[in-house]
């Protein structure tokens, strides 16, 4: 159960603050929402309380977490597959489960193969989707800016890319 004010991460949309509690009645049925602001697009979303635990809404991670991230992906093996099909399907079933990890490991793996080889469209659209997600959540858990997530996202990705040459 999250409470007003809780930071939290909706997977495959992103992170945002739970501004309120409401009850609606949708076709006679009557159920309680979140309601959640999503910093990144000033957008609002709603999630039935009853499916917060199939969705896996959970809480925003903490700066230690963020650290850890930030250095697996400096610093971690990042094995991409050149099936692009396989790749697309382990990058999709990552970027549900709704782990930070998981996540970064997505952006980290398509930026490097973006700047190596290049993207189709699916792959492009899916590391615009990951990058919006993961900085969304970098942005709440560091209490840093939109701006400041893109720039600390792109020297970690140059920094993976001079040591893997």
């Amino acid at each position: 159960m999250f409470n007003i004010g809780d930071k939290v991460v909706y997977p495959m949309h992103g992170a945002g603050i739970i501004e309120s509690i409401e009850e609606k009645e949708i076709l006679g049925e009557s159920r309680r929402y979140y309601v959640m602001r999503m910093p990144i697009g000033d957008m609002k979303v709603m999630i039935p309380m009853s499916n917060v635990d199939s969705i896996g809404l959970r809480e925003v991670v903490d700066e230690e977490t963020i650290t850890e991230v930030i250095e697996e992906m400096a610093n971690g093996d990042h094995d991409v597959s050149n099936n692009w099909n396989r790749r697309y399907r382990a990058n999709l079933d990552k970027m549900k489960s709704g782990d930070i990890h998981d996540m970064a490991d997505v952006v980290c793996c398509l930026m490097l193969r973006e700047r190596e080889k290049g993207l189709s469209t699916g792959e492009r659209k899916m590391l615009d989707n990951a990058r919006q997600i993961l900085i969304s959540e970098l942005v709440l858990a560091k209490e840093i800016d939109e701006s400041q997530a893109f720039l600390l996202l792109d020297e970690v990705i140059a920094a993976t890319e001079k040591a893997s040459s």
